[in-house]
């Protein structure tokens, strides 16, 4: 089977609609419909439910989407792998899925603009510990993390970067409280929770402990790995979700979303640029991380490019656990009143 039938399902998936799908493929919509028919005529199944305004995986669906993910990165892989005999330099970048979501895609255009031609990128998403066991195994050069954790990154550079918030959301069909509400005002209502060990389950796993609750307070808890999924159940009225605001901008924005805060959570979490001490950035890594800087409007610190007369001295601003730029460091989260 060729993958661009899996790709298009996955963008169907992603948007949850067949138009949207068809824009980002630049295709037409009817050619998507196709593709989507023939997956299912090949399985023997509906994929798609079509009942309503937003188009949704079925169980079976969520299966083939969850496979084809994993396929489609198999064949980057690949191509990524023919790409370096052609002499081009790679660069292997990891990040956590919401800043991926939010963010990746403008710094990459930037950074395609410069280095098309000279650079072999290849990006995934993983949580913050299995960043830091890459980087480690040297698997990823660069790395863009969330430190929702008492990370040890004494055996690594970190650079700060501006943090994001992580607020609860609600279709405002629910009526929830908005903006301050309580843990017990949501307790009613489902939640969709990430896999244990990404960074906002880690953060909502330790706001829960610090206002005396947990996870299994809650009434039905939904656990799914696909971030795309999440906030498209949530945008459909399925449930509450305690997710990166980054994320979820657009949303808020038109009004499909609802934020909530709760006192004695802690919504803000710091973020850093992450790379194997000492590590020398060349040319097309150099134009990464230009481009990475860039997309938050702060100069790059001149302790990553020791060598450049030129380059900008003016850090990034530290978290509340600042974080020493160039220099072996222990992170530090505040959970509730103890800093660890």
């Amino acid at each position: 089977m060729e993958s661009i039938y899996l790709k298009t399902l996955v963008e169907v998936v992603k948007t949850g609609s067949l138009s949207r799908a068809a824009e980002s493929l630049h295709v037409t919509q009817p050619a998507v419909s196709k593709r989507i028919k023939f997956l299912e005529e090949q399985y023997g199944c509906d994929l798609l439910d079509r009942s309503g305004h937003t188009q949704r995986p079925t169980a079976a669906g969520r299966l083939v989407y969850e496979k084809a993910v994993t396929l489609l990165e198999i064949e980057a892989d690949l191509v990524s792998g023919l790409h370096m005999l052609s002499g081009k330099t790679r660069i292997a970048f990891s990040c956590t899925p919401s800043f991926g979501i939010a963010h990746l895609p403008v710094i990459l255009k930037d950074f395609m603009l410069a280095c098309s031609d000279t650079a072999d990128l290849k990006f995934m998403f993983n949580s913050p510990e299995q960043i830091l066991q890459g980087l480690a195994q040297g698997r990823f050069d660069l790395a863009v993390m969330e430190l929702c954790e008492c990370f040890d990154l004494s055996g690594y550079d970190a650079f700060p970067l501006p943090g994001d918030e992580m607020v609860f959301v609600s279709s405002p069909g629910l009526g929830l409280a908005a903006p301050e509400t309580t843990v017990e005002a949501l307790l009613e209502t489902p939640l969709f929770a990430r896999r244990e060990g990404c960074c906002s389950r880690v953060l909502l796993d330790d706001n829960l402990k610090a206002t005396r609750h947990e996870l299994r307070d809650f009434q039905r808890v939904i656990v799914l790995d696909d971030l795309h999924l999440v906030v498209q159940a949530v945008v459909g009225g399925e449930g509450i979700a305690f997710l990166s605001r980054d994320v979820l901008g657009d949303h808020l924005a038109a009004g499909r979303l609802v934020a909530h805060y709760v006192p004695g959570f802690r919504h803000g979490r710091q973020r850093a640029l992450v790379l194997n001490r000492g590590a020398a950035l060349d040319g097309p890594s150099a134009s990464f991380v230009t481009a990475l800087f860039t997309h938050f409007d702060v100069r790059v610190p001149a302790s990553l490019f020791p060598d450049r007369r030129t380059a900008a001295s003016v850090p990034v601003p530290a978290p509340a656990c600042a974080i020493t730029p160039g220099r072996p460091a222990r992170t530090g989260v505040t959970r509730g009143q103890k800093t660890v």
